[in-house]
């Protein structure tokens, strides 16, 4: 499991990235040449984040089943609002943190293969499971991402899926014999020590589309391994989506959902959004001191990664001291280990 993490140990990883733009902090100068992180001294000297929030700076996240038009919908809602738009999170969005030119090699990322999940979801090899416990991760970083743009600067943010909704594939997982009971238990008790310390969204918007429908299109797609994606799996995820995520995120964060015609209205969207009140949910209970620590977790990335990381053996994600420290010079010396496919 700790080879996920090797690359933000690396120095040059962990300092490459930086959300949003440079923000002047409690009349403290920062530059592009001289940057100065966040912390308790700034705070003292002034900062707070209140004072940069509209009604907008908010965090809303899309939601639906594979295919459903939300992508389209976040975008576009985005724009409409004036919040910062952020694509579905995917097995290289560590190469966006660390800003790699190219994307790498998935020996680098998770060991896992998006591909080969919807090819060979029962692959023995643990492929499935690998899969999602990376996927996790990425949307948990993006996530931290969000809240950190939020923070420093006050624009809302717009995302497709996030850490919350995540679970929901990994039930329709579970449910299709695609991953084992104890990767459900090993999931389930990484969540229960990481999702809490994040405020959820503050708006969840489902787009409902017909699994039916959402296969449909899945086979029109340009992308061949799509084509053959199960009935059943889409049915699965549907149905967590209605009978277990959204009545449980409803008691944090607001709730709205849309038919695949009715998305096409944005200007109606916005205008229910406007209705809202947001009178729920942790986010009310916030304030300046509040934010400061959140604002210190989420700039910590590997602080965030390694809440994901427990002494914990599965062999779908253990890897051996000899595998990790193989592949971490390989890294460093930019080799690719032989033997990964």
């Amino acid at each position: 499991m700790a080879l996920r993490f090797a690359r933000l140990l690396l120095p040059t990883g962990a300092a490459a990235f930086k959300a949003g733009s440079h923000v002047r902090t409690a009349g403290i100068h920062t530059c592009t040449v001289r940057n100065l992180k966040y912390g308790w001294l700034a705070f003292v000297l002034g900062e707070r984040t209140t004072a940069r929030f509209k009604q907008n700076s908010k965090i809303f996240c899309v939601d639906g089943n594979l295919a459903s038009g939300k992508g389209a919908l976040a975008q576009k809602l985005a724009d409409r609002l004036g919040m910062l738009y952020m694509p579905e999170a995917d097995t290289h969005y560590l190469d966006i943190m660390t800003k790699e030119p190219t994307p790498l090699d998935t020996a680098y990322n998770g060991k896992c293969s998006l591909e080969r999940f919807y090819m060979e979801p029962k692959d023995k090899d643990g492929n499935s499971y690998r899969l999602q416990s990376w996927m996790y991760l990425m949307r948990l970083l993006q996530y931290s991402d969000a809240i950190e743009h939020l923070l420093t600067t006050g624009q809302g943010v717009v995302l497709e899926r996030s850490p919350f909704s995540d679970m929901v594939f990994l039930e329709a997982m579970f449910s299709q014999g695609y991953i084992r009971k104890e990767c459900v238990d090993h999931y389930n008790e990484i969540k229960s020590i990481s999702l809490c310390e994040f405020l959820p969204p503050h708006l969840v918007i489902y787009v409902d589309s017909p699994a039916e429908e959402v296969q449909k299109k899945l086979k029109a797609s340009e992308k061949p391994y799509l084509h053959n994606v199960p009935l059943s799996y889409l049915k699965s995820i549907e149905t967590v989506y209605k009978k277990t995520f959204l009545p449980k995120i409803s008691e944090e964060a607001e709730v709205l959902s849309y038919d695949v015609t009715q998305i096409q209205d944005v200007e109606k969207v916005a205008e229910d959004i406007e209705y809202l009140k947001f009178e729920k949910g942790p986010w009310v209970d916030q304030d300046d001191v509040t934010y400061h620590h959140m604002r210190v977790l989420v700039e910590d990335k590997q602080r965030v990664a390694n809440m994901t990381c427990i002494p914990r053996y599965l062999p779908e994600v253990t890897i051996g001291a000899h595998e990790f420290d193989r592949d971490y010079y390989s890294f460093k010396s930019g080799k690719i280990p032989l033997d990964i496919s």
